[in-house]
């Protein structure tokens, strides 16, 4: 198991020892290994292997063999005994913002409550409230995280879902009876959460695909079964429908199941102008009743056959939002795309020098396997002392050691040293500005203070745009995807701030957070708007991260001119200096 797996375990033990109400001193042992497996800048696995886990400071002998079990075996019967003995509805409470391991146990010791329904009843008749160190807010809050919970667990993450799909993609595709096998929906626009999963199968024998289909594994229940459409929910809760149709109609079907509500609209307002009708099934004479396609029908073989017969470019699916694609696709006027192949490197990473998991060197080796030309690291500043953030003095040293990995000429990646610099309550930058000058480059985000008014946060960030020494703002609004909204600010004037000021924005491509928000960046890409795509890595797996963010900025419209991470190292490096 590896080294961030078992960080998470570490904390989990602590939550759960502090539901069990074991001492604090033991609670605060596990807390202080994971700070300190956090913390740590050599190699992880050299240092199991060496057996010197026990020379770091804060892991005594009995956590050193949990470690070294979970390191060797991937599991440890404490933790699954100590998980078991907890009411699963504890657990649960764990999920709820502003709930921790010491408020939950007060709630099931006071109230014996342990379950969701039990909890919710007693925020709304004022018994959370009357718990000392509760209050009136605290239910509000509490009442508020259940709404959302519940409301967020019909969505399920992208990124998330991705294996599932592709592993029922190459399951349905390798049936000898299936021509042709896609996936539509949400998911195929790369919609930043889906809801459930359609996939569409041209064949012309449909039953034993159904039964194929609703044997998969993983499947919990089989919520519908026909001869031609069957629909199934997974263990981890998502609903996936698959849909058999004859090989003459795959095409309107997926651009059917694929288009949102609006963009069929559009595109069926478009066929009516012209005289026709459209379905998933073909295209009808819009005068005529009658139930077969007209002939035109079989003669298009994809999507683009489709546009074309409408007199449209081809529209890629992350743009059928029912916006303006299909007047664009008119006019000729579509944007060419960036993709993934495009990315040249990315700049909001972390490393072992405050929260990340991986050493600089080990993020390097993964950029240059990503065929990469350069990678930026912005690890935290001091105010976020929960995540390791660096003072002065450590910035200075970290500018040095990134000097120095690129005058060894170790790797052919360029490396670009920054800081992802906390932008304090007023509006103030975190670290000095002798300090940041020396930086290549300077992220400035939020990370506290989520309540303040819309007035107040939008003055604290503008204020932090118009520092000179601020090359881009980091994740805009806050929001973590189906955990927490997004804080409160005037996103508009976020946009004008950094285009008069030169500050580029980043889509964080984090898959729960995918901020800036693709609709928000058509008000500020024709006047100039810069993005930077940041997966926000916090270990070598998490750079690939990076293609969600290419999803986003694909459904925002953005060609490679707007995306800073297209440019070759040249070009970068001048951008850091100069501005653009």
């Amino acid at each position: 198991m590896g080294k961030g797996e078992i960080i998470k375990i570490l904390k989990e033990i602590g939550v759960l020892l502090e539901l069990k109400g074991e001492n604090a001193f033991k609670v605060r042992a596990y807390q202080s290994g994971a700070r300190t497996l956090e913390r740590l800048e050599d190699n992880f696995e050299q240092i199991v292997e060496a057996g010197r886990l026990k020379e770091l400071k804060g892991i005594g002998q009995a956590l050193v063999q949990k470690i070294e079990l979970l390191y060797r075996e991937g599991r440890l019967p404490f933790y699954e005994d100590l998980k078991a003995s907890v009411a699963p509805g504890l657990l649960e409470f764990l999920e709820i913002p502003g709930l921790g391991g010491k408020k939950v146990k007060v709630i099931y010791d006071q109230l014996g409550i342990d379950t969701m329904d039990a909890l919710k009843e007693a925020c709304t008749s004022g018994t959370i409230e009357a718990l000392e160190g509760f209050g009136k807010k605290s239910a509000e809050k509490i009442l508020s995280g259940i709404e959302n919970r519940k409301a967020y667990g019909k969505r399920h993450l992208w990124w998330s879902v991705t294996g599932l799909v592709e592993r029922i993609l190459a399951i349905l595709r390798a049936h000898p009876n299936t021509i042709r096998a896609e996936v539509a929906g949400s998911y195929r626009r790369c919609m930043e959460t889906v809801g459930d999963l359609d996939f569409i199968v041209a064949s012309e024998s449909a039953s034993e695909l159904m039964e194929l289909f609703v044997a998969l594994e993983g499947v919990k229940e089989v919520t519908a079964k026909g001869i031609t459409k069957s629909s199934v929910r997974f263990e981890s809760g998502i609903q996936a429908d698959l849909r058999v149709v004859p090989e003459e109609a795959f095409v309107f079907a997926l651009h059917h199941f694929t288009g949102s509500k609006d963009h069929n609209v559009l595109m069926r307002q478009r066929a009516l102008s012209m005289g026709y009708r459209l379905s998933e099934w073909g295209i009808f004479d819009k005068n005529s009743d009658d139930a077969e396609p007209l002939k035109v029908s079989s003669e298009i073989q994809s999507e683009c056959d489709l546009f074309k017969f409408f007199n449209l470019s081809p529209i890629v699916p992350e743009l059928r939002e029912g916006f303006d694609e299909v007047s664009r696709a008119e006019a000729s006027n579509m944007p060419s795309l960036v993709e993934a192949s495009s990315i040249k490197g990315v700049f909001h990473n972390h490393t072992t020098a405050s929260d990340g998991l991986d050493t600089l060197e080990d993020m390097v080796k993964a950029a240059e396997r990503l065929g990469w030309s350069y990678i930026g690291f912005a690890d935290h500043s001091k105010a976020s002392y929960q995540a390791n953030g660096l003072s002065e003095d450590r910035v200075l040293k970290l500018i040095d050691s990134i000097k120095q990995f690129n005058d060894s000429k170790q790797s052919k990646v360029k490396v670009f040293s920054g800081i992802e610099c906390d932008i304090l309550s007023d509006g103030r930058l975190d670290l000095e500005q002798s300090v940041l000058e020396q930086l290549d480059y300077v992220v400035a985000s939020v990370h506290s203070g989520f309540t303040q008014s819309e007035s107040e946060m939008t003055q604290r960030i503008i204020k932090a745009i118009e520092q000179p020494v601020v090359t881009m703002l980091g994740h805009p609004t806050g929001r973590l995807l189906l955990r927490r909204e997004a804080y409160a600010v005037d996103i508009d004037k976020i946009i004008d701030a950094a285009i008069a000021n030169k500050v580029i924005i980043e889509i964080n491509a984090n898959p729960q957070r995918l901020d800036m928000d693709w609709r928000h960046w058509r008000k500020g890409l024709d006047r100039g708007l810069l993005c930077s795509i940041n997966p926000d890595a916090h270990s070598t797996q998490h750079l690939d991260y990076f293609r969600a963010g290419v999803n986003i900025a694909r459904k925002a419209g953005m060609e490679d001119h707007h995306i800073i991470n297209t440019r070759n190292v040249s070009d970068v490096s001048l951008l850091f200096t100069e501005g653009y």
